[in-house]
């Protein structure tokens, strides 16, 4: 029984595929982290598509991958996953405290923004009128 050359290449590069797409995800997700750590808005938004792109890549890879992946890929992979929770709820927090902080500057009951709201903030305000 014969083996076709090319498929026999293909098995043997799949554990560097694996460890490409890996490697790319791990990239993505330091450049996020750092776009993070900066508060560049901009490097998020462009770290963050990325990644998603590189994590749909390795989770093809992955799926077309036969037989068993090796244990260092595999860890390799539950630390990437924990890392991506990890900015996950990250940015949950930031975003749950900039809600916060949004609404003491922003009450959502004042209505001051007409005239029945300017009064009854006048008559609230503590200043005394003749």
């Amino acid at each position: 029984m014969q083996t076709d050359p090319s498929s026999t290449q293909l098995r043997a590069s799949a554990p560097q595929i694996l460890e490409a797409s890996i490697a790319d995800v791990e990239q993505r997700l330091a450049a996020l982290a750092q776009a993070l750590l900066e508060r560049d808005s901009r490097g998020v938004d462009t770290a963050a598509v990325e990644l998603q792109r590189a994590l749909a890549t390795a989770l093809d890879c992955f799926s077309r991958h036969r037989g068993p992946v090796p244990t260092a890929l595999r860890q390799r992979l539950a630390q990437a996953s924990g890392q991506v929770a990890s900015q996950r709820d990250t940015l949950a927090r930031a975003t749950a405290a900039l809600d916060r902080a949004i609404e003491v500057l922003i009450p959502r009951e004042a209505a001051v923004y007409n005239a029945r709201g300017a009064a009854a903030l006048a008559a609230h305000s503590g200043v005394v009128k003749a």
